[in-house]
C-alpha cells in the first residue's frame, strides 16, 4: 500500500489536468438550460483549445517578451497550486505545513503575470482592465486567507492535505455554522477569482464593463489557449477546494467512495456557478467591494466561532 501510495496522489492530479475544460462546459449547459436553449457542448473547450493551438500568433511591435511569457507563467502557477490540493481523504502530492499560505501567492502569481502582460500591451483600454483586476485583488487575496485560516483552525493545521481529514464526521455538526461560512465565503472568492457573474461577465463585450476579458485582448492562438486552459484549472481548483469542505466528512464516514462524492460535488459547484449565473446580473463596481468585504467577515466570523 505504502508503494501504490504515490501513484494514487499522481492519479487525480493527472485527472484534473485532463478533465479541468468539463467545468466551463458543464456551467454552460446550466445555463443554456435556464435560457431554454440546447447551448454548446459540454466537451465545446476542448475543441476551442484545439482550434487555437493550431493558429498562429499576432504581437505588435509595441509588446515585449512579457506579453507571451504572462500566459505560461500563469498557467504554470495553476498547476504548482493543483500540487498542493489534496482530492478528498488522499493527501496532496506536495504537502507541508504553511503550504495553504503558498497556495493563495501562487494564485496571486498568476493573476499578476496576467495583469503585466496587459499592460506590455501599451493599450489604455487594457490597463483600465488590469487596474479593476487589481483592485478586486487586494481585497480578494486577504479574505481568500482569513477563509482558509478559518480552515486552519478547523482542521488544527496550515497545511490542506491535513485539513480536509482532520475533521472527525461526528463534529461535523458542532462546526455546522463556520463550515457554511467558510462555504459562503469560498463561493465569493472562486466567483471572483474566475471572473464570473456577479463580479465579471465571461462572454461580455461591452467596453466599460470587461475586466478579465479586456487583458487578454491582445493574445491569440497558442497563447489565448494557454490563457483559457490555466483559467479552466483556477477554476477546478476553487470548486475542488469547495467539494472538499463539504465532502471530507462523508468520506470518512464511508457514506460513498470519497472519489464519487468528490466527482457529484465538483458538478454540484458548477451547476451552483451556472444556477447565479443565470439569475443575478453583474454588480455596480462601486457594490464588488462591499461584496469582497463580506467573504472577509465570512472568514473572521468563522474563526470566532472555531475559537469559543
Amino acid at each position: 500500500m505504502n508503494l501504490l501510495l504515490p501513484v494514487l496522489k499522481i492519479i487525480p492530479l493527472l485527472g484534473a489536468l485532463l478533465a479541468a475544460p468539463l467545468i466551463p462546459g458543464l456551467i454552460n449547459k446550466v445555463k443554456a438550460a435556464f435560457a431554454g436553449r440546447r447551448g454548446p457542448p459540454v466537451l465545446q473547450l476542448y475543441f476551442d483549445l484545439f482550434k487555437l493551438i493550431q493558429r498562429g500568433a499576432v504581437f505588435s511591435r509595441t509588446t515585449t517578451s512579457i506579453l507571451s511569457a504572462g500566459p505560461l507563467l500563469s498557467l504554470v502557477s495553476a498547476g504548482f497550486v493543483l500540487l498542493f490540493i489534496p482530492w478528498g481523504p488522499l493527501p496532496a502530492p506536495l504537502a507541508f505545513e504553511g503550504d495553504l499560505v503558498l497556495v493563495v501567492a501562487l494564485l496571486g502569481l498568476g493573476r499578476f503575470m496576467t495583469v503585466i502582460s496587459a499592460l506590455d500591451t501599451g493599450s489604455s483600454f487594457e490597463a483600465m482592465g488590469a487596474s479593476r483586476e487589481v483592485q478586486f485583488a487586494a481585497l480578494t487575496e486577504p479574505s481568500l486567507l482569513l477563509i482558509l485560516l478559518a480552515l486552519a483552525r478547523m482542521g488544527n493545521s496550515l497545511s490542506l492535505s491535513t485539513i480536509f481529514t482532520a475533521l472527525p464526521p461526528d463534529q461535523f455538526v458542532a462546526c455546522g455554522p463556520a463550515i457554511l461560512l467558510v462555504g459562503i465565503g469560498l463561493t465569493i472568492a472562486l466567483l471572483v477569482e474566475n471572473c464570473r457573474i456577479p463580479f465579471d461577465d465571461p462572454n461580455t463585450h461591452l467596453e466599460l464593463t470587461m475586466i478579465h476579458e479586456v487583458m487578454v485582448l491582445d493574445h491569440t492562438g497558442p497563447d489565448l489557449a494557454l490563457i483559457l486552459y490555466g483559467a479552466s484549472l483556477k477554476l477546478w481548483i476553487m470548486a475542488l477546494l469547495l467539494a472538499n469542505l463539504f465532502t471530507a466528512w462523508a468520506a470518512q464516514a464511508g457514506v460513498l467512495p470519497a472519489s464519487v462524492l468528490i466527482l457529484v460535488a465538483l458538478g454540484l459547484v458548477a451547476g451552483l456557478i451556472g444556477t447565479i449565473e443565470s439569475i443575478t446580473a453583474r454588480l455596480r463596481l462601486v457594490k464588488i467591494p462591499q461584496l469582497l468585504i463580506g467573504a472577509g467577515a465570512c472568514g473572521i466570523l468563522a474563526l470566532f466561532l472555531l475559537s469559543r
